[in-house]
């Protein structure tokens, strides 16, 4: 409000005194704004030929005093800003941070210096979560302050993966049962963090109930107001709550200003009786004797502010900084106001209340410290803290040190909180632990327990097939198809491939019995060429005698193709070498028992039936062959077998197969062998009753009942065994039915020739049948 040349300036503080006691730190406050407003008076720049002046209000800590002294323009900031809002006279205040006054619906002419408890709420569930503590406690104070704050505090905290235990409320002027009722609560709980949202007077209350109590080893959290208050870090309570850590603002030092703090003396103002109130309340004298008993010392005006140590004289608290830029923000807004001219955006009509409050949006100027101040469209600065943490000096006095910055203008991203100090310099060093459920370490995933927080859970061991590899995972990963989880369930490693080689036991057996099997085949057939000349090989027809030795010594070898890791080549390979060696096989069988059968017959005496040339012999196997042929040719130009990786089956483990590709060309080549070794059973059936010592069809008989048993016992093995398995009952099922064809042929005949000469003579083969035929 302007007056010729002069002008009052109205700050609004918040409080003076406490219960008829003077409080130095809020004295020390308007002694700062003072001290700005003579600054400002003395300045050529900023505001010349205009002098400020100032009214200061006691609310006395009280709302109801508040609202009383709001009409002459002092109060708690909630209080005079709801009523003088609807008035639109600005309030810039240095102290209020409620983050309810950046509502500009209900506060529109509201400003401050100090940055609003959204972003510190914010700061405090991101510190606590950088810490470790996702378990704690919280007491706020029960006023718009301290409620706002814990909201928001509760809200991040949640965003972070804090659980709060419990939530108390106080209040300085709360009956005691009430304050001890908060108390036990934080004493039966478990989490070892609190965090005290709260003012200093209520901490006050709060922390002589604690000392009462004597409860110790919890870590305090402390809000901006009373983290840097000098009264309460004191020996006596730095006994209970010794390693407090906070946010408050950054600090800042005004030049100038702490000389003139110990320059006030009552003598340069006679007039001010609350000037002479705080030398009587700090020198502990009195300036006239009120009654002849009392024994308080007369105040001699000698004694020096300088030679003090309380909160008037501490100039490390911080908020007297946001004092001076509160004054300087009203004067940059009052000489734009005087210096203004026509065309910046202002109407005529416009009041000049209004102007003040437009013109308090624009201010941003630097301070002679090189801070920048400026408000936000809600009237609130940069929120810039400092981490501050209570540390004991060697003396045994707490000091408030730095250790971390956090600042609200960077981006989320490049991480809002700054800690960095030496970790042997912070008190949080040996910090407590907080949490309801220990830390699930991977491997494990956290599982909710009913009914309660999500920061109390249960660990569970990832199921096989899945992995955590972090600590405190809320869910398993599945591993990829070709994986599998460890033993631990940290890491997916690469499945076991499963396929059947050369170098396993199993292999090495199927392998030598294979090799020994063509090894007594090729025996067989050295035997046969040395006796080529005697009765038993040529009534034997020689011919396809050799040529079934030599499919069957294919037969044994073809076995090899299924061991060792499946390819394009060797799926191929296998199958169809398998099939044309086991048709030429099963056509010479069946070539050999017509030839029997036709023989018989022949020599019986009247009998027209002729016998069967060679080359007609080799054309039926020729032709019996080339038909597998075809199919195999078929099936591997439409749909041939491919090498295939098998995870369906098991689940830890890769196995490689060949994929037959066509069904229908498997069981064609399958069937095909199954066609011919039935016909070559029924013929050799039929003539199982010819003469014995000529008769081959009985042991063709016997061959071919273990090869049809072999082949049908394969179709559900094979289907059934799983893997590796697979391949090994087949390789079974071709060394089993080669090894029939073998021994019941061809053993029989290789005994007579070796250990039984004498029967190997015509007259012993064809004797009953001459008998007969006579």
């Amino acid at each position: 409000m302007q007056r010729g040349n002069e002008c009052i300036f109205h700050k609004l503080t918040r409080t003076f005194s406490v219960f008829n006691s003077i409080d130095l730190r809020e004295f020390r406050y308007a002694q700062a704004m003072i001290f700005a407003i003579e600054e400002i008076n003395n300045s050529n720049s900023l505001l010349p030929n205009v002098t400020l002046g100032y009214e200061i209000y006691d609310s006395c800590t009280s709302t109801v005093g508040a609202m009383r002294a709001a009409m002459a323009l002092s109060s708690s900031t909630i209080v005079i800003a709801r009523t003088t809002g609807t008035f639109h006279i600005p309030i810039v205040t240095h102290f209020a941070t409620c983050a309810c006054l950046s509502n500009k619906n209900e506060f529109p002419t509201f400003f401050r210096t100090i940055p609003s408890d959204y972003y510190q709420s914010r700061a405090l569930a991101q510190m606590v979560k950088h810490f470790g503590w996702t378990w704690v406690g919280t007491v706020r104070s029960d006023n718009d302050y301290g409620n706002n704050g814990m909201s928001v505090f509760e809200e991040a905290a949640k965003d972070e993966g804090v659980c709060i235990e419990y939530s108390e409320a106080i209040l300085r002027n709360y009956p005691q049962q009430r304050i001890t009722k908060v108390v036990e609560v934080i004493k039966r709980s478990t989490s070892k963090v609190i965090i005290a949202f709260s003012s200093q007077r209520d901490m006050e209350v709060l922390l002589e109930e604690i000392l009462l109590q004597n409860v110790t080893g919890l870590q305090w959290v402390a809000c901006d107001s009373w983290i840097t208050a000098r009264y309460l870090a004191i020996p006596r309570i730095s006994a209970v709550i010794s390693s407090v850590i906070g946010f408050t603002i950054p600090k800042s030092t005004v030049p100038g200003l702490s000389e003139f703090l110990v320059k006030v003396h009552p003598s340069k103002s006679p007039q001010n009786a609350l000037l002479k109130e705080f030398w009587e309340a700090s020198f502990a004298c009195m300036f006239s004797q009120r009654n002849e008993t009392t024994d308080v010392k007369l105040c001699s005006g000698k004694e020096k502010l300088a030679e003090l140590s309380n909160e008037y004289t501490d100039f490390s608290e911080l908020m007297s900084s946001n004092v001076y830029k509160a004054v300087y923000a009203v004067a940059h807004a009052l000489h734009e106001l005087l210096t203004c001219k026509q065309g910046k955006g202002h109407t005529l009509n416009e009041s000049c209340v209004d102007k003040v409050v437009k013109y308090l949006h624009e201010v941003n100027f630097t301070t002679h410290t090189g801070e920048r101040v400026y408000f936000d469209l809600n009237g609130d600065p940069t929120a810039r803290y400092e981490l501050v943490n209570w540390q004991k000096g060697e003396d045994g006095e707490i000091k408030f040190v730095t250790i971390g910055y956090y600042d609200a203008s960077l981006p989320a991203g490049n991480g809002k909180l700054k800690l960095a100090w030496p970790a042997e310099t912070c008190a949080l060093s040996q910090k407590p632990k907080s949490v309801c459920s220990e830390s699930c370490q991977p491997g494990t995933s956290q599982a909710v327990i009913r009914g309660k927080p999500i920061c109390c859970f249960s660990c569970i061991p990832c199921a096989a097939g899945e992995i955590s590899n972090v600590t405190d995972s809320t869910k398993c990963i599945k591993c990829p198809l070709e994986y599998w989880s460890n033993e631990d369930r940290t890491e997916c490693i690469l499945k076991k491939v499963e396929f059947l080689t050369f170098g396993e036991t199993m292999g090495k057996m199927l392998t030598a019995i294979s090799v020994i099997g063509a090894s007594l085949t090729a025996a067989t057939g050295l035997i046969f060429f040395h006796f080529m000349e005697t009765p038993i090989v040529k009534a034997n027809n020689s011919e396809l005698s050799f040529l079934l030795l030599f499919s069957l010594i294919l037969c044994f070898l073809c076995s090899l193709t299924f061991i060792g890791r499946p390819s394009q080549w060797s799926c191929m390979l296998r199958h169809t070498v398998f099939g044309v060696t086991f048709a030429m096989c099963m056509s010479c069988v069946l070539a050999k028992t017509i030839v029997v059968v036709n023989a018989f017959k022949a020599s019986v005496p009247g009998s027209n039936v002729l016998q069967c040339s060679a080359p007609l012999q080799r054309l039926s196997v020729l032709c019996c062959t080339l038909i597998q042929v075809v199919i195999c040719a078929l099936w591997v130009s439409l749909a041939p077998p491919v090498p295939n990786r098998n995870t369906a089956y098991s689940t830890d483990k890769v196995i490689l197969e060949c994929d037959v590709g066509s069904a229908v060309g498997f069981w064609a080549v399958l069937g095909y062998i199954g066609l011919l070794s039935l016909m070559c059973f029924v013929l050799a059936f039929l003539a199982r009753k010819l003469p014995d010592n000529f008769n081959e069809a009985k042991f063709i008989t016997f061959s071919m009942l273990i090869f049809c048993a072999v082949w049908i016992t394969f179709i559900p093995a094979y289907v059934s065994s799983p893997g590796k398995f697979t391949v090994a009952v087949e390789i079974f099922a071709i060394l089993a039915s080669s090894y029939g064809l073998l021994f019941c042929i061809f053993l029989p005949k290789c005994y007579i020739i070796l250990f039984k000469p004498e029967k190997n003579t015509r007259r012993h083969i064809m004797g009953k049948m001459h008998a007969k035929s006579h």
